[in-house]
């Protein structure tokens, strides 16, 4: 694990400097306290259903190392590119106030690190609290670069909740036997979908249910009548999932590194990009008839789409009790939805609702300064002359958000934006689509489905408090969708089946105690609404977290003006970033 390095004196002051030049106050104090990793990318080999191959991993583990910080810090990570191409990380859920430089995108906020080139990332936790995480923000390397960033109170401060024994980061994924950027040069090449993966993961392990995988079986060793915080992550590239534990019930305080009222079920719902935390009593029965060994378990969620194919399999973990005379049988298995029970996923998410403590408060913007209803589809463009495409009717499958397909473009748009680059994006990205139909409505004719590449992006003043309702449609059929901004945590406000309704459906909202997200899961033929104040001047990527979503287009940015203090600007570029 990249664990916690002491820095000699002329390193904090190095740092000191560093932090200084970019614009940040701080003491020599701040300085020597902030966390220090080394980060290096590179081949591994690994083996998973009686398959070997090479993936790049971070320091060889798969998943990678796990961040710690507390509430305020500042956390340095340099990373390393020992790898065969191009990368950048992404803190998700970081809200890098006034400090775009080092959110990760590759052509959003930065030139890709190229191999055999080094970068330090800077990271500065503000208000988050709880489980982010972290991933390769370039092509599909995030199937396998990415880890958990835990995040506790201050110094001084604490849960608001009774600390747990333990915490155990559960990092949801998924397992493909085919190289996964292999995969991505063919959805490229022939504008086809992506082969499903060949296995749902827990904590990078497929589980026993699956060949040669009983000796890599995760396992959490428990004793009875102890608390565990189980850090949950969904950093799968395809799927929301079910997630379980059979004999216990999870105790739901938190989400995305914000507090929640507490919640008690038997199982969660979490969609790509999404974390969640959830307690665990180990309060089985301790007595030679009972079990010792139960499942942890999870399961694609996905409701019908004949134009998708899922993978639907179930990975496992075990959780053990050490305390326990030791089990004859098999581990018991949880009771978990089926994969297309849609009424138990928004039960679940019904229950999302915001701490409100005078510790944690909410402030949820009553007026909204600029609406947006941005519709999001899979959709087609033409196939090129002499390609042949494996799209619908021979064409091109692609992504957008209010009919425009997003494309990234040489030069990164952050620095396009900071040194006044003309030429490289378009700062017209619509608030409405360009057309109203059935949104919704999936035997809509297939000449709805072509849409317009560009590099269009949305700017707003400092300050302006934002709506965006994502509507979903069934232009290619109705589907999930979570959606991730950058930058931000923004309140839930809203939701909803069918289409929104602008005149009705405001009188629905959850002004109270809305859940705080960084990523929001539209639902399948539905809407979701979010509100926030744009107070984090800099270019913020805003995307579907299904990965070949956002590599076809289902994407735009938002570049948020500085304000007028010095502490509403952005921070200078740093004279180390990466160059295209």
């Amino acid at each position: 694990m990249g664990g916690v390095a002491k820095m000699p004196a002329r390193l904090c002051w190095l740092l000191l400097g560093v932090v200084l030049a970019f614009g940040v106050a701080a003491s020599p104090a701040q300085a020597s306290r902030a966390n220090h990793y080394d980060f290096y990318i590179k081949e591994t080999k690994v083996t998973r259903l009686c398959h070997e191959k090479t993936i790049l991993a971070v320091n060889g583990q798969f998943p990678g190392p796990t961040i710690y910080a507390r509430n305020g810090d500042v956390v340095v990570v340099n990373v390393y590119n020992q790898g065969n191409k191009n990368i950048t990380l992404h803190w998700h859920g970081v809200d890098q106030p006034r400090n775009p430089w080092f959110d990760g995108p590759e052509y959003i906020t930065q030139c890709p690190i190229q191999p055999g080139a080094n970068f330090t990332y800077r990271i500065i936790f503000s208000e988050e609290e709880g489980t982010l995480w972290w991933h390769a923000h370039s092509d599909f390397d995030r199937a396998t670069v990415h880890g958990a960033i835990v995040i506790h109170p201050k110094r001084g401060s604490t849960y608001p909740y009774p600390k747990p024994h333990k915490e155990i980061p559960i990092i949801l994924g998924e397992w493909w036997n085919a190289d996964v950027e292999q995969l991505l040069e063919e959805i490229k090449r022939t504008g086809s979908d992506v082969n499903i993966s060949d296995a749902n993961t827990i904590n990078g392990q497929p589980g026993d249910l699956f060949p040669c995988s009983k000796n890599g079986t995760f396992r959490m060793l428990v004793e009875h009548g102890k608390t565990y915080m189980l850090r949950i992550i969904n950093a799968g590239l395809s799927n929301e999932m079910f997630f379980g534990v059979a004999g216990h019930r999870l105790t739901v305080v938190g989400t995305d590194g914000r507090y929640l009222k507490p919640f008690t079920v038997e199982s969660i719902m979490i969609s790509p990009g999404q974390t969640m935390n959830a307690i665990l009593e180990a309060d089985r029965p301790m007595n030679s008839s009972g079990n010792s060994r139960y499942y942890m378990a999870t399961r694609t969620f996905f409701v019908t789409n004949p134009n998708i194919v899922v993978d639907n399999s179930t990975a496992t973990a075990i959780l053990e009790y050490t305390d326990a005379p030791p089990s004859a049988g098999p581990p018991d298995f949880p009771n978990l939805p089926a994969v297309d029970d849609i009424a138990a996923a928004t039960a679940y998410t019904a229950q999302l609702r915001s701490l409100v403590t005078e510790e944690h408060p909410v402030d949820v913007p009553a007026h909204v300064d600029e609406h947006m209803l941005v519709t999001i589809a899979v959709t087609l463009l033409p196939c090129g002359a002499n390609e042949t495409c494996g799209g619908p009717n021979g064409n091109r499958l692609a992504a957008s958000l209010n009919n425009v397909s997003f494309v990234l473009p040489s030069v990164d748009v952050l620095d396009a934006y900071y040194s006044s680059m003309p030429g490289v994006y378009e700062p017209d990205f619509p608030n409405k689509p360009p057309f109203f139909f059935n949104f919704t409505d999936e035997s809509k004719p297939l000449e709805l489905s072509s849409t317009k590449r560009g590099t269009k992006v949305k700017v707003v003043e400092y300050g302006t408090v934002v709506e965006v309702v994502f509507q979903d449609t069934g232009i290619l059929g109705t589907a999930s969708h979570p959606m991730h901004l950058h930058g931000f945590s923004f309140y839930v406000v809203g939701r909803g089946f069918g289409n929104f309704n602008k005149s009705k459906d405001p009188a629905t909202y959850n002004l109270v105690d809305p859940p705080y997200q960084n990523t929001v899961s539209v639902q399948k033929g539905g809407w979701a609404a979010i509100r926030f104040r744009a107070s984090n001047p800099g270019v913020w990527f805003m995307h579907c977290h299904i990965d070949r979503h956002t590599v076809w287009g289902m994407d735009t940015v938002f570049i948020v003006k500085n304000g007028k203090t010095p502490d509403a600007q952005m921070m200078p570029r740093p004279p180390t970033m990466p160059k295209c």
